[in-house]
């Protein structure tokens, strides 16, 4: 998959461009939704012996648009995104800079410039996509758009239990930590990336060596706790338990989350290398004990509970 990033105006030149189908949207989470309109782009690609293509948008337009918004976290940072898009077999990644003066183009503009002048020969996108100025341009005036150069399919929603699959409610599901329901809507285990880096090293004194990721400040994470998790390093699957959270047993009054991963029966120095981990399932809340052993104790519970969690889904 090729990646190419633009800025409003572009310099690409049209006839440089293959003929392409794409599917616009901003996707994040690439959900069952999303996936329905990348998937039917990919198949209407090949049908035509055309290039596929996946128009995005980065960062968040809330971040633009809303003044008191300042950062967002992304249920697939960009970088997650790219993976997950190349594994749909996708052929090129537009990632477009939304600005605002990107925000403030018409949606005839919008279009010349970004569907028709990147040789978009069909469009696919959800039923509420929307573009150009304050969104003006929708799937249902498009037609009034195309200039008679490409054709479009509308993606209707997509539900799971009569509830639309979105974006939204993955972030609420996750607010409260239920990571099993979010791989429900995902299709794929939420997963999250970080290099080990070096901790407190509580964990080896206690029994229990953890590995410690940096997190990535783009990636929206479950609510704090611990959770039953898979590692997955070298290509190979581990089982694990992991704590996210401020320590509170150990430290007062601390904002910043940690993430810390006891790898079950595994022993070797992960220093420096990077981990993906799954979230499996939410164990129970973090929890402040008032000595040690107590938190010990608390631990070896919650490793049984998360080894007989492991030993059913086998």
């Amino acid at each position: 998959m090729r990646t190419i990033k633009l800025t409003y105006p572009h310099t690409l030149a049209l006839e440089e461009l293959p003929e392409t189908v794409a599917a616009i949207g901003f996707f994040d989470g690439i959900h069952l939704g999303h996936q329905n309109v990348i998937k039917t782009a990919v198949s209407e690609a090949k049908e035509r012996n055309m290039e596929s293509a996946v128009i995005t948008f980065h960062p968040h337009p809330s971040v633009v648009l809303k003044k008191d918004v300042q950062h967002v976290q992304y249920i697939t940072p960009l970088k997650e995104k790219q993976e997950v898009l190349q594994k749909m077999d996708v052929d090129r990644l537009y990632i477009i800079t939304f600005n605002k003066e990107l925000s403030s183009l018409s949606p005839q503009q919008f279009i010349d410039h970004f569907i028709i002048g990147l040789n978009i020969k069909h469009l696919v996108a959800g039923f509420d996509y929307s573009f150009g100025h304050k969104g003006k341009g929708n799937m249902n005036n498009i037609a009034e758009y195309t200039r008679e150069e490409f054709t479009f399919t509308t993606i209707k929603k997509v539900e799971l239990d009569d509830e639309k699959v979105s974006s939204t409610k993955i972030r609420e599901l996750l607010h409260s930590g239920k990571v099993e329901a979010v791989k429900l809507l995902l299709g794929r285990p939420l997963t999250v990336s970080g290099i080990v880096i070096e901790g407190d090293k509580r964990g080896r004194t206690i029994g229990y060596p953890t590995a410690n990721l940096q997190l990535d400040q783009d990636a929206l994470l479950p609510k704090p706790g611990i959770y039953a998790v898979k590692v997955i390093y070298k290509n190979e699957a581990y089982e694990g338990m992991a704590s996210l959270g401020t320590n509170p047993t150990f430290t007062a009054n601390r904002k910043d989350l940690s993430l810390e991963v006891n790898i079950l029966d595994y022993q070797n120095d992960l220093y420096g290398e990077e981990l993906q981990m799954e979230w499996c399932k939410f164990i129970r809340d973090e929890l402040k004990f008032d000595n040690v052993e107590a938190l010990i104790d608390q631990i070896a519970d919650d490793e049984k509970v998360i080894r007989a969690y492991f030993s059913n889904e086998r």
